[in-house]
């Protein structure tokens, strides 16, 4: 793939007559199959898989390019209209495509998650899996920072740039939002847009921004001993959970630390208080990620507790779809040198991003931070929002069964 834009940087077929030119015969789907099969011919290395859904047919795609660990490229397409633009959607960190914008919000409503929604708003959605999700510990390395993240997207984008030529915007959660406004400053195509970034921080000032600076330098010390990536571990604790609720956790229990949470309180603690955790970057967090109430009984078994935006059901479902649930050493380092307004290690050129940004934080995750959206403003951009959303934890902006309303109206 050629690389454009300035950048530096880098199955299972439907109705099984299908193959890589295409199906044979009338088919209602003919439309997407063929779209997708020149966007599987203009990126494809890797082994592709096909499936048709009801309204939808969806691309996955392994991008062997070399490397340790593919990126994955997956496309959902309407199969009888044409898009009129394309959203690349951008997981938070740890999280993949299907994790974050595929989870249905309800049981009820199996295409529900937020790639269904743009969909169905006449969009190409294109997610773009990072490496370390189909990587082992072993093949992340200290190189693996926000900057190879935005180089691996850029030549996803411009691949299908020059086949397509659609308009197109970047919509990223967490860490996936912070890609996108570094990808938005480094990307002066007309074609794109607008830029989505749902509950990320630009820069702090005053005490966070110095917490922020030891927090960057004390991933430095972690890639500096060889510790290249971490798994925080959210899948393994959500099923438990979900497998063994009652039994005791390995984690002490605050009231009484001789006793230990059950599963189900552990994973509801650490999903509704996840500042009060004692984990380096957990301090970023205005509460959790998620919305609910904890109140302790008079032992770990009377606990109390209540996820009031997502069910642990919709976590569950998210986490089960991840793959290493990595997140490189090197990416936490340069988050933490935004947060910090740190220059020299890594830093977003705000006055380079040209394009719409609609930018979206929740009270409860990472709260009423705006100045990166004030930075961009400043650089001369007068299209640029910024809401936060009450009552709404870190993830629940994707998976609260209220989502659709609550947030994703203000898309």
């Amino acid at each position: 793939m050629e690389r454009q834009h300035g950048e530096e940087g880098p199955g299972r077929p439907v109705r099984g007559e299908a193959s890589a030119d295409g199906p044979a015969g009338p088919d209602p789907t003919a439309h997407g199959i063929g779209l997708l099969t020149r966007i599987e011919r203009t990126l494809g290395t890797g082994t592709a898989a096909y499936l048709p859904g009801d309204g939808w047919i969806r691309l996955t795609l392994p991008i062997e390019d070399g490397g340790p660990a593919p990126v994955t490229v997956d496309v959902l397409a309407d199969p009888q209209q044409p898009p009129h633009g394309i959203a690349y959607l951008l997981p938070g960190g740890g999280l993949n495509f299907a994790a974050e914008f595929l989870t249905p919000r309800t049981a009820a409503s199996p295409d529900s998650g937020l790639a269904h929604h743009l969909l169905r708003r006449g969009l190409l959605v294109v997610g773009v899996t990072p490496r370390e999700d189909s990587a082992t510990a072993a093949e992340v390395t200290a190189d693996w920072g926000l900057a190879a993240h935005r180089r691996d997207l850029a030549v996803v984008v411009a691949a299908l740039d020059g086949v397509l030529g659609l308009p197109y915007q970047y919509a990223g959660h967490s860490a996936g939002a912070a890609l996108a406004l570094d990808a938005a400053s480094h990307d002066p195509s007309p074609r794109l847009t607008r830029v989505v970034a749902l509950d990320t921080t630009g820069p702090y000032t005053g005490d966070p921004a110095e917490r922020a600076a030891q927090l960057r330098d004390a991933y430095e010390a972690q890639l500096a001993q060889g510790t290249y990536a971490t798994d925080p571990g959210l899948a393994a604790l959500v099923a438990r959970a979900v497998t063994d609720p009652a039994a005791p956790s390995p984690v002490p229990w605050p009231p009484d630390p001789a006793l230990r949470f059950t599963n189900a309180g552990l994973a509801h603690f650490a999903l509704i208080r996840t500042s009060a955790l004692p984990g380096p970057a957990n301090w970023i967090y205005a509460q959790g990620h998620s919305a609910g109430s904890y109140t302790f009984g008079g032992t770990p078994a009377e606990d109390r507790f209540t996820l009031t935006r997502t069910p642990l059901a919709t976590w569950h479902a998210a986490t089960a779809c991840l793959g290493s649930g990595l997140i490189p050493t090197a990416l936490m380092r340069d988050l933490a040198a935004l947060w910090a307004g740190d220059g020299k290690t890594y830093a977003i050129d705000w006055d380079r991003i040209g394009a719409e940004v609609v930018w979206i934080n929740t009270e409860l995750g990472r709260g009423d931070h705006s100045r990166g959206a004030a930075l961009i403003r400043a650089g001369g951009n007068g299209r640029v929002g910024f809401t936060l959303v009450p009552g709404y934890g870190h993830g629940d902006a994707v998976w609260s069964a209220t989502a659709e309303t609550d947030v994703w109206s203000l898309l």
